[in-house]
Order: C-alpha cells, then structure tokens, then sequence
C-alpha cells in the first residue's frame, strides 16, 4: 500500500483538531536547508512499522529515473483520521513540511479556525490577503458545509428510514391492538366465567398480557434476525451503520416492547372491566 503525502505548515493539527500522540509539530527549524521531516498517522506506523513508535525512523520516497531523492526522518505521530470521504477506511499517510518545499507552487489553501460569525471572519481573511496583494484571487469554502455535504445521500436516507420506521411502530401499534380486542372479543364468555368462578380483575389482565407477551416476544425475536440480515445490506447506505450492533438492536426491541405493551393494555383493560352476567347472555 502506498502512503498518501500531504504538504501541510505548523499549526495545521492544531487547527484541524488532530491529536499529536508523540513527538512534535512543524516549526521553524525546519526549513529548505534541515533535515526533510515528516509527520505520519497511525496506519503508517501500523502498516509498515509493525505498530511501534516511529519517532526518529527515516524512510525514503521512490522516485522515477532523475527524479530528486527525498529522505524523511520522522518527528511525529498524529491519530488516524479521514483523508477523503468519511466512507474511506482510514490509510497511511505522510504530511511533511510545507516550509521545507523547494518549488512552491502558485496557489495555497489556508485553513481558519474561529468562533467568529462565518462572514465577519472571510471578510477579514480577504482583505488581509488583498492587502498584501490586489491581485489575488480568493475562494472560500466552509469545511463544515463541505462535510454535510458529503452525507447528503446519507442524512436523505436516514430522514426516510426514520419516517418509515416511525410509520412501521404507528401499524405495529394499530395491528396488535386490533389483534389483542379481537382475541378478548372471541374469548368474552371465557372471561366471564373465569370473573364469575372468583377471578379477581388483576388475574384477568395478567392473562390477556401473557398472551400479548408471548406475540410481542415471538415478533422480537423474528424480527430481530432479520433486521440483522437486512442491516447487512443497509450498511452500504447508512454511514456508521454496522450491521448486528447490540446497543441498536437492544433499544429497537426496547422501543418496540413498550409500544406493543402500550398497545395491549387498553383490551387487557376493556376485558378486567366485563360484566360477568353480559358476557355469559352473549353465545
């Protein structure tokens, strides 16, 4: 695996909001005339240094045939973080110093941090870069912007399977509901026996609960292996879905119990309150 390099000036870890696990940062030490240095993340030492502390390891770049040969002397170790797309597993990487390039190019990127209002702080950027020269050009791009815009897929796909799963707990409700009445309809002469035979009002609930029990754990258990199964290809649509997680599945069915409970107690209800003598004339 090739490493990805970066040219970056102090500061910018800082800025980004990189933790700096060993070593130091850039400074103004390194220049054209010092030792090249490089920073690398995690994966680089994991890859190709069997995970130990790169701190004062030097690699070398392959170049083609007359090509400049560069030498770099590792200073520090950054945590691991997103190149690209939030998708991407994390990859070696390689940030030197920008203080030690050679051949600038012609544009920069500048990176600002401030809790200042958004306008406020890129007319202030602006006219500092103006200042020093009329005929720049300056673009500015919100890195927050930037990141919601990359999940905008994501974020749709999530606002719909949040509708779709508040609308499958509203017919999850409704169903049982209908199903639970219906089984107390078809057993009204049964319960009037049992009230008439000395049931107290609290046995009777307990028994249609249990019943109602027994359906919501059946469902939970289906449903959950397969919720598990369909997660497998959901994953490819949601970011940070891992399919089977504990903690998302435990308040799923969590969620789903006290809704189908919810649902059951009103004809648990409905059948403690029957009037024995109704009940028995109903044949």
């Amino acid at each position: 695996m090739v490493p990805w390099f970066n040219r970056v000036s102090a500061g910018y870890f800082q800025t980004m909001g990189t933790p700096l696990l060993a070593g130091r940062d850039f400074d103004d030490h390194d220049t054209t005339s010092s030792t090249e240095v490089a920073i690398v993340n995690q994966e680089f030492s994991k890859k190709f240094l069997g995970g130990k502390n790169p701190i004062g390891k030097q690699f070398r770049m392959l170049v083609g045939p007359g090509e400049p040969q560069h030498s770099y002397q590792i200073v520090g170790l950054i945590r691991n973080s997103k190149y690209r797309r939030l998708r991407d597993n994390f990859i070696p990487t390689v940030f030197v110093a920008d203080s030690q390039n050679k051949e600038p190019g012609l544009g920069t990127h500048f990176i600002v941090r401030s809790g200042l209002p958004t306008g406020s702080v890129m007319q202030a950027v602006k006219k500092t870069i103006l200042d020093q020269n009329a005929g720049t050009s300056v673009q500015f791009q919100v890195f927050k912007t930037q990141v919601q815009e990359s999940l905008l897929k994501e974020r749709l796909m999530a606002t719909l399977s949040g509708f779709f799963g508040f609308l499958a707990a509203i017919l999850a409700t409704v169903g049982l509901y209908g199903v639970i009445s219906y089984m107390v309809a078809r057993r009204r002469n049964e319960i009037g026996i049992r009230i008439a035979l000395g049931a107290s009002r609290s046995n009777v609930m307990r028994l249609v609960l249990r019943e109602a029990t027994m359906l919501i754990v059946t469902g939970l258990v289906i449903g959950s292996a397969l919720a598990i199964v369909v997660a497998r290809t959901a994953s490819s649509l949601l970011y940070g879905l891992k399919p089977g997680d504990p903690l998302t599945v435990g308040l799923a069915d969590a969620l789903l119990a006290a809704v189908a409970i919810f649902a059951s107690l009103l004809p648990a209800l409905r059948a403690a309150r029957l009037e024995p003598m109704v009940a028995l004339r109903e044949e």
